[in-house]
């Protein structure tokens, strides 16, 4: 029980303590939007919706928003960009 509850201390820790912040968000970004649309990355328009996007944490994980539609999760030093084409 108390070996179950420091791994999750540990984890928690790390989890808050990798938190990803607003430049890796924008970056990420950046350079997805850029890697999907050749158009894209030559009107750098990465920058734009990086420029224009709300970072929000959670403490141990974090997102950013544009638009009030999330375009990026980040966790554990890691940022992901899901897919943004609009459905």
């Amino acid at each position: 029980m108390v070996k179950a509850l420091v791994g999750v201390l540990v984890v928690l820790v790390l989890a808050f303590l990798l938190n990803p912040g607003p430049e890796a968000h924008r970056d990420k970004l950046k350079k997805e939007i850029a890697a999907r649309s050749q158009v894209a990355a030559v009107l750098r328009i990465g920058d734009l919706a990086a420029f224009a996007s709300n970072y929000r944490t959670l403490g141990v994980a974090s997102y950013s928003e544009v638009n009030n539609k999330v375009v990026t999760y980040g966790a554990f030093g890691i940022v992901f960009v899901p897919n943004l084409t609009e459905k």
